[in-house]
């Protein structure tokens, strides 16, 4: 396995998708991974620490794995299979490990709440990851390689939410 972080939210400008970019520790290579707007808004809300008045489904997640003895040690994004990637939470409850299959966007946002690490596979980042130039001097979240800052690509994602329409989703 090979532990990543997540290194960017973005839109991609040719389909108007979120997309997130999992740079590995220690080395050069990212796993793009296109997520639904409502799971990269979530991710930004994690990525800022940002209170809402309710707890969102991932906080409420991760309380109930708590609440139930439950502790989230890491998530793994394992597979690609006829484009859609697989992941899998990883919890510790009573000495045994609980591995629970989950949609990568819901992992890496549960993950980013909960502290857990995020790992890729091995297969699958030596199949899928690529070089991709993000910038050296850069924070983890703070810009991307435009320099826009996370409040710039929150407000386009905001933007993109605004004006998505449930037709859309069936293109």
């Amino acid at each position: 396995m090979v532990e990543v972080i997540l290194r960017a939210v973005r839109v991609d400008v040719g389909s108007s998708t979120p997309l997130l970019l999992l740079e590995e520790v220690g080395g050069s290579r990212v796993l793009p991974i296109f997520v639904g707007a409502p799971e990269a808004t979530a991710i930004a809300y994690a990525l800022q620490n940002l209170a809402t008045p309710r707890p969102m489904s991932h906080d409420l997640l991760g309380s109930v794995i708590e609440a139930l003895g439950g502790r989230l040690f890491a998530v793994e994004i394992s597979d690609l299979v006829d484009n859609t990637f697989y992941a899998n939470l990883r919890i510790l409850r009573d000495r045994e490990e609980i591995e629970i299959s989950a949609r990568p966007s819901d992992a890496v946002a549960l993950a980013l709440r909960v502290g857990a690490p995020i790992l890729v596979s091995d297969d699958l980042m030596d199949a899928e990851g690529k070089i991709i130039a993000l910038g050296d001097e850069t924070d983890e979240h703070d810009t991307n390689d435009t320099g826009e800052s996370e409040a710039d690509l929150v407000a386009e994602l905001r933007e993109f939410l605004d004006t998505i329409r449930p037709e859309d989703f069936n293109q």
